[in-house]
């Protein structure tokens, strides 16, 4: 509640007639009547606290949504809509049955305004689909799979950072055609390897080159051994092993291609998603000249580096695109707030919808309103020798920035019907 709010609070008690003439406009927004929600306004992050994904999400993505929380208090002061406003978190363990069980009780019970989050694919179309059963909002950063924005989309869900098609037109299609034509893609076998596989395999023949074969494999996973022994067997030998896996699983992934020795048998490596939690767990020897497709990374330049201080004097480490991506939807939603002088979903929506975004995190973006994509740049990078690194984690370079209206699937082509 704001200074003014208060005062207006205080007149209505004791009929101060001329004190609450004023208060038609106490709020941002102007009209009359309480703005917020029980004056309060609670964010939600549902992530891996605990698994193969707790580095690049977990306990960071959790404090980046409190960042955002803390500057958009500093940027308003009084006129912010509601100096009440509380972050909870929950461990989904990458699980979709609990994610759906966490997004419950953050809506019902825990009064959540938006949840934030959620990485692994198939707890993120969970979480989307309580989303709409509750009418509250949903900001995924962690899931990658298109159904968000395609087939299992919804009015009151975005997807803010990343997806499969990003990934596979920046990777997929910049390798193949470069002349990396035959793959070999493992996949695990979830909502968000199957449609990275999906993707890869899409690209990958749209510029010329060919999938040899596609293996699912358990999720997650430690043994990747039958995998590694059967890719340089089959006919045609691949260019290249395609690994879809991502956090803890591609660390095994890597792991195990240098120990069955893939490089000198002439098999190499293409990463699908990986982040620098990933390039440290490997470490940058057996990664150095490694292509793939990110949406930021914190060096990316002064505006990117400026944010990412500020997060590692909190923290003690950098960032990953997720936990970036985490504050930056978490500013959004808060902005939309404060526009609309409201927490109520349908009017954030409005905001929402079409809304230019150029910050740190997302450069050229939109908040598509016929499909809830945030498009943006992304970015084909490479991992850098160790010689060129300037500091700890200074781990890739640029190689390509990728248009925001070549990195993401086009909104008539997403297969989006919001009803």
């Amino acid at each position: 509640m704001n200074a003014l709010q208060k005062v207006c609070a205080i007149a209505s008690s004791v009929a101060l007639a001329t004190t609450l003439a004023a208060c038609g406009n106490a709020g941002p927004g102007g009209g009359s009547g309480e703005k917020v929600s029980g004056d309060k306004i609670a964010l939600g992050v549902i992530t891996d606290l605990s698994g193969v994904y707790s580095e690049l999400a977990g306990k960071g993505a959790v404090t980046a949504v409190e960042m955002a929380v803390a500057d958009y208090k500093k940027k308003y002061g009084d006129k912010a809509v509601t100096d009440n406003i509380e972050v909870v978190s929950a461990d989904h363990q990458n699980k979709p049955e609990i994610a759906n069980t966490k997004a419950q009780e953050m809506y019902d019970r825990q009064g959540v305004d938006a949840i934030f989050d959620v990485p692994t694919s198939s707890a993120a179309l969970a979480v989307a689909n309580i989303a709409k059963q509750k009418k509250k909002l949903f900001f995924d950063i962690g899931a990658g799979t298109t159904e968000l924005t395609g087939a299992q989309c919804n009015a009151y869900t975005y997807h803010y950072g990343y997806d499969t098609y990003m990934l596979a037109n920046g990777t997929g299609a910049a390798l193949a055609k470069a002349g990396v034509k035959n793959w070999y893609i493992i996949y695990p076998d979830y909502a968000f390897g199957q449609d990275m596989n999906k993707s890869f395999v899409a690209a990958i023949n749209k510029a010329g080159g060919n999938v040899i074969k596609s293996d699912a494999t358990p999720f997650p996973n430690d043994n990747f051994s039958t995998f590694m022994t059967r890719a340089p067997g089959l006919d045609p030998k691949p260019d290249v092993l395609g690994t879809m896996q991502a956090g803890g699983d591609l660390v095994n992934v890597v792991k195990q291609y240098n120990e069955f020795g893939l490089k000198d048998k002439g098999v190499g490596l293409a990463v699908g998603l990986m982040f620098d939690t990933d390039i440290a767990s490997i470490g940058v020897d057996a990664l150095s000249g490694t292509q793939f497709t990110t949406a930021w990374f914190w060096n990316l330049d002064d505006r990117s580096r400026a944010w990412a201080d500020k997060y590692k004097a909190k923290t003690g480490v950098r960032p990953t695109f997720d936990q970036a991506g985490n504050y930056s939807a978490a500013t959004q939603y808060l902005e939309a707030v404060q526009r609309a002088g409201s927490d109520n979903a349908d009017k954030v929506n409005k905001e929402l919808n079409g809304h230019k975004v150029d910050d740190f995190f997302a450069r050229n973006g939109t908040i598509r309103a016929e499909d809830h994509n945030l498009s943006h740049d992304a970015y084909l990078v490479q991992v850098k020798e160790k010689s060129e690194m300037k500091e700890d984690l200074d781990f890739t370079k640029l190689v390509q920035t990728i248009p925001a209206d070549e990195a993401f699937q086009s909104a008539a082509d997403s297969g989006c019907s919001m009803g």
